[in-house]
């Protein structure tokens, strides 16, 4: 598939303060082909985190629009079609590393649950944390939960990720691995969308936008 897959149209979103409403986005467009990879800049505060909150489903514009595979987005879609990696990474404490990276196959419709393990062992592998496949979240770092959660959000081969920082707690050697997979997404197909400060991030995009006063300002290949 090409063109767009994602799309945001005329978005507004205000959240209240005490000294009175604030507007973090002011009628955003933005627009993500299949197989791009596309990164949002911008200061702290600058609204990236709600953008990616209403491109994923888990928040609702004041106004305006999300579009996904050309429908409105109503409510967060199932992990195959649009997988997100928020900040808080989300992991299941009860569940084991590998057990977290398989829930989204194993709750997929029609998947394939005998490449199940084969797919699981294959993405920790990359990412550097394959050896921690039977212990829990509370007993790896928090970098090592990031990479897991990354592994969990791509499991599915969604048509859609979304990334907030995803390298924000990682070591120099860990980085690569999560810029080689995040381009492989895209390369696969995905329309994939990165919130990052991270200039090496930036650098593996095809397209950089950059968001302030609630819109997007600039644009660069």
């Amino acid at each position: 598939m090409t063109g767009p897959v994602l799309r945001a149209l005329g978005l507004r979103r205000r959240f209240p303060h005490p000294s009175g409403d604030v507007e973090v986005l002011r009628g955003l467009e933005l627009s993500v082909d299949a197989g791009e990879l596309v990164t949002v800049s911008g200061r702290s505060g600058s609204g990236k985190s709600a953008l990616l909150a209403l491109l994923g489903g888990f928040d609702s514009p004041d106004s305006g629009r999300v579009l996904l595979g050309g429908e409105p987005v109503d409510g967060a879609p199932p992990w195959h079609t649009c997988a997100v990696l928020p900040q808080a990474l989300g992991l299941a404490p009860e569940l084991t590393v590998a057990e977290n990276v398989a829930l989204p196959l194993r709750l997929q419709p029609g998947g394939d649950r005998d490449g199940i393990d084969a797919r699981v062992a294959g993405l920790l592998g990359d990412l550097g944390v394959g050896a921690l496949s039977d212990r829990y979240p509370g007993e790896v770092s928090f970098g090592q939960q990031q990479r897991v959660a990354l592994a969990r959000a791509v499991s599915g081969r969604p048509k859609v990720l979304l990334t907030d920082e995803p390298t924000a707690h990682l070591d120099a050697a860990s980085k690569p691995a999560v810029l080689r997979l995040l381009r492989r997404c895209a390369n696969e197909g995905a329309a994939v969308v990165v919130a990052t400060h991270d200039d090496e991030v930036h650098a593996a995009a095809n397209r950089r936008v950059r968001l302030a006063d609630g819109v997007i300002m600039a644009a660069s290949g």
